[in-house]
């Protein structure tokens, strides 16, 4: 592992923030930690970077200049235009020969560059954050849900930036609560109460669901004990054994599948707890 965390725990408190944690930052991938309120997604990142210390376990990461972060308040200059905005992160980093103009046009900014950063969309802020934090080439990008609230298209300029980034040879780790987005990821940490439910490329973590899952049309059929959600206009059941309902549909598990099971295991015992995860 070139950065990210190895075995950390943090606490604050009797409270227990991160236990037992590992996040790899590997140049040019994309690690998504994925995982609901609560979590421990932000204090994982803040460790990440430096702004929360360890109690347990070893952090690598590169020297602070060379590290881009985008909390999940955001990172702009509301008073300032755009293009100050760039212009001001250019004179912070000292970054010489950067070019505020290529900038703009890859986050998409170019005809708002003499707006001010406080009266952008919630998308065109989201962006001009992460042209921020990219201005000085950083070798690791670390954004905590950037793509929270935005519209679908900014979402999907959001990862390409992403995307292009790690292309450059960027470690990014991003934080989300949206469970398709691991999938855009190279790897996907599964966390949920400051604890790991599962970790791996998303078609491994789907691919590693022990038992069986089904489909069902109604819930009717399914024990009161039995291990069920919702799905769509449908049900989803797992079985530990692989012995699925009478009635119910096997069905290759996908992501969103994995993180429940995943949950409802370690709920049993067997791991964590809920990931609290949403679908969209």
């Amino acid at each position: 592992m070139r950065w990210g965390l190895d075995g950390v725990t943090v606490r604050f408190g009797s409270r227990v923030a991160l236990a037992d944690v590992t996040v790899p930052a590997e140049p040019s991938a994309v690690t998504v930690v994925v995982g609901g309120d609560g979590a421990g997604k932000s204090t994982c990142l803040r460790s990440l970077v430096g702004l929360v210390r360890p109690d347990e376990g070893r952090v690598s990461r590169p020297p602070k200049t060379r590290i881009g972060y985008v909390p999940a308040t955001g990172g702009l200059y509301p008073d300032l235009t755009v293009a100050e905005n760039l212009a001001f992160a250019v004179s912070s980093y000292g970054v010489r020969g950067a070019d505020v103009g290529a900038m703009l046009d890859r986050i998409g900014l170019a005809g708002a560059r003499d707006r001010l950063g406080g009266r952008l969309s919630g998308g065109m802020q989201r962006k001009l954050s992460v042209g921020l934090a990219l201005i000085h080439g950083p070798d690791l990008l670390v954004l905590d849900e950037p793509t929270t609230g935005v519209d679908p298209v900014s979402r999907m300029e959001l990862w390409r930036l992403v995307s292009g980034a790690a292309a450059g040879g960027t470690a990014v780790v991003v934080a989300t609560t949206y469970v398709n987005e691991a999938e855009r990821g190279t790897r996907a940490v599964l966390l949920d109460d400051g604890r790991v439910l599962a970790d791996g490329s998303a078609a491994d973590i789907a691919a590693g669901v022990p038992g069986a899952v089904g489909r069902r049309r109604a819930r009717d059929g399914v024990s009161p004990g039995g291990e069920w959600w919702r799905r769509g206009a449908g049900w989803r059941v797992w079985s530990p054994s692989g012995d699925l309902p009478e009635g119910t549909e096997a069905v290759r598990p996908d992501l969103h599948d994995a993180a429940i099971v995943a949950a409802l295991a370690a709920e049993r015992g067997t791991g964590g707890r809920s990931a609290g995860a949403k679908e969209e």
